[in-house]
């Protein structure tokens, strides 16, 4: 090698170097928009949680961990926690049974799988804006849900769905699973077009029905999929504000109140920055524990 490595010239060895650092100059931007961006602004957000701030003033007091300690005793941080999580559960779970059965569905038709498919996947498109300023008025007691509704029952209804505490938090999760069941339909039937035909053949020929089929051969086969839908959820969940803001902004009282749009109200509404600061920091907290669960399953998986 050190023969080979003598043989070539010193021009160029000095070109092979230019390009090798023209190469990783292309990184700059990234590299500017991750760490001068994301890493310093949660490095701020880390110091700005320990300040009796508004978020305007130039004069703030600092308060060492008096936010976390308020945070501890505040029973709506605490429902926003507990709804962030009910949201989370109640999305994924329906989103992944909805999708599964959608790729079945796609995967054993012979005929309309193109049109089956991009009418589960139109709605992921669409703007969470848009879905929800249309559900909003869907949903109101004189809206179309309601008079599809009495036509189906025979019953008058006239159910206000965003404003009932008792109806709220499950419109909201109905029509978040409404847009976003065709991703977990597009991952479960990419899935599934990677099990090798012989595997199904040979549970056919043991005698496997088509539930013992899905259950036992098909579900096992797709849990990297399974895995991979929990994980990316979650981190979503705990992202969601658009659509519980536009429909209900976190009403009818702490109902539907999630954690983004706690913290929304804190630093935007009541100019609390510094007790908004210290909230980002618990949600940045627990979407890195789900980042780095999903780095890990996926290296998992690649091996």
């Amino acid at each position: 090698m050190s023969t080979i490595a003598a043989t070539v010239p010193p021009s160029r060895r000095r070109q092979r170097r230019r390009i090798a650092l023209s190469s990783y100059l292309y990184l700059v931007p990234a590299l500017i928009l991750v760490v001068g961006v994301v890493h310093i602004g949660i490095v701020a957000n880390v110091a700005y949680s320990t300040l009796d701030w508004n978020g305007i003033s130039p004069d703030s007091t600092p308060v060492g961990g008096a936010n976390y300690a308020k945070l501890i005793n505040d029973p709506i941080f605490w429902t926003s926690l507990r709804n962030t999580f009910l949201f989370a559960v109640a999305t994924i779970a329906l989103q992944m049974a909805l999708g599964f059965s959608l790729a079945v569905l796609v995967r054993t038709r012979a005929v309309l799988r193109g049109l089956l498919r991009a009418l589960a996947f139109v709605p992921v498109v669409l703007a969470p804006a848009v879905v929800a300023t249309s559900f909003r008025f869907l949903l109101t007691p004189d809206g179309s849900i309601n008079q599809l509704l009495s036509t189906v029952t025979g019953q008058d209804i006239h159910q206000a769905w965003l404003a009932d505490p008792n109806t709220a938090l499950g419109a909201i999760i109905l029509i978040n699973v409404w847009q976003y069941t065709g991703y977990s339909f597009l991952i479960y039937d990419a899935a599934m077009g990677q099990i090798d035909h012989s595997v199904i053949e040979a549970a056919r020929i043991d005698g496997a029905s088509t539930g013992q089929l899905l259950r036992h051969v098909v579900a096992p086969l797709l849990s990297g999929s399974h895995l991979v839908l929990i994980v990316l959820g979650m981190i979503s969940a705990l992202k969601t504000f658009d659509l519980v803001y536009l429909t209900t902004a976190g009403g009818p009282g702490t109902a539907t109140q999630v954690l983004t749009g706690y913290i929304y109200r804190q630093v935007i509404g009541q100019f609390h920055a510094g007790y908004g600061a210290a909230l980002s920091v618990v949600l940045v907290a627990i979407a890195l524990v789900f980042s780095v669960l999903q780095v890990r399953l996926s290296s998992r998986e690649a091996r």
